[in-house]
């Protein structure tokens, strides 16, 4: 177990798992974001849920942490610091990208009204929460959290032209095409018949142009469905080549010149940034998006808002249409973030920075509340 000395003579001891598991995007996301403070990283296996939540409930007794941050707002995880703020104080603090209610509500409403409950009382009984945009800060603080910041996340270093002109060459796209891409998951959603990149393939299907591509990156049940709806474009003008190596997603990104950033203009899309934001800003691609709370804040440069009430909509599809039709690449080189990262708020270091100090403050006023041990 390692410590972080404080200036002022206190040792303080931070924990942090991830619910999404060991090994996850989760995982180095909080323990990048923790790195000054040196914590004690927990394990913790998605897949066997009861079995990590007695095993994590172990790990933290025995670490006795003055605060545990939590990556996530899986239930399993969440459970385990409830009990603990209950039956023996323990303070964490819960770092999350999504609105628990809303989400779950998207797959049922019993199950939305559970998810909502769960969320509050977690953020109620919290010492502080971390959000991955400023919207869920402030859902966070309205269902009782005392303190709040946000850390927006980091995509990784640009790469060059020439590796994204590689990229186009093996998929068999023109080097003056024009492409709109995605690098995502590809999860599909019976409830709506959607999965990220659908709005893509159908609005490329819609236009009569031979120098637009649509690229689309990432794998899941939703792959296939995407194949068979492109159709005889499919290796043309539409390409589904299926995942990639987290090490080769920037070289992808640099193949594409227009990004799309599909979120529903509802409660779980309104509170979202997504993993692709960072990623877009990073590779500084301008990107298409509907009529969220992040395309009025970063917009106007570096964003098309389109109208319709989700991705899956057919005014979103129609409006997507229109813009690949007479879409040209002054067009989108006048769009691309004049400031790919206004504020330095998907910057890796200075978010490292702000949720250290704000993690060590929360870990102070605990150790304050609880008094001498």
């Amino acid at each position: 177990m390692s410590h972080r000395g404080e200036p002022n003579g206190e040792r303080l001891v931070v924990a942090c798992f991830a619910t999404q598991g060991s090994g996850s995007l989760d995982e180095r996301r909080i323990q990048r974001l923790l790195g000054p403070l040196e914590p004690v990283a927990i394990g913790f296996d998605h897949a066997r849920r009861i079995r990590s939540a007695l095993s994590l409930w172990r790990d933290l007794r025995r670490a006795g942490p003055d605060v545990v941050v939590m990556e996530g707002t899986g239930l399993a995880g969440g459970l385990v610091l409830l009990c603990g703020r209950v039956l023996g104080g323990r303070s964490y603090i819960v770092s999350s990208g999504d609105a628990v209610g809303p989400f779950l509500q998207a797959r049922s409403v019993p199950l939305g009204l559970v998810g909502g409950a769960y969320e509050r009382l977690l953020c109620r009984l919290s010492a502080g929460f971390i959000g991955w945009t400023p919207y869920l800060v402030g859902r966070a603080l309205t269902f009782g959290a005392p303190r709040a910041m946000t850390a927006a996340n980091w995509g990784m270093p640009p790469a060059e032209p020439e590796a994204g002109a590689a990229v186009r060459e093996r998929m068999g796209i023109p080097s003056d095409a024009i492409v709109f891409g995605l690098v995502g998951s590809l999860n599909w959603t019976a409830r709506y018949g959607y999965c990220y990149g659908q709005e893509l393939v159908r609005a490329r299907l819609g236009i009569e142009r031979d120098d637009l591509h649509v690229l689309v990156i990432g794998g899941g049940d939703g792959l296939e469905r995407l194949r068979a709806l492109a159709g005889d474009q499919l290796g043309r003008t539409i390409h589904l080549p299926g995942p990639v190596a987290a090490d080769a997603v920037a070289e992808h990104l640099a193949a594409i010149d227009v990004a799309s950033l599909p979120q529903s203009v509802d409660r779980v899309g309104a509170f979202r940034y997504s993993t692709k934001l960072s990623e877009y800003r990073a590779a500084g691609l301008p990107f298409v998006t509907g009529q969220i709370p992040l395309g009025y804040d970063l917009g106007p440069d570096g964003l098309w808002r389109l109208p319709g009430d989700a991705p899956w909509d057919d005014v979103y599809v129609r409006a997507l249409c229109v813009l690949m039709t007479g879409l040209d690449r002054a067009a989108i080189d006048a769009r691309r973030p004049q400031d790919a990262d206004a504020g330095g708020r998907f910057d890796a270091a200075r978010q490292q920075r702000r949720v250290s100090e704000f993690v060590r403050d929360v870990a102070q006023r605990e150790r304050r509340r609880r008094g001498p041990a």
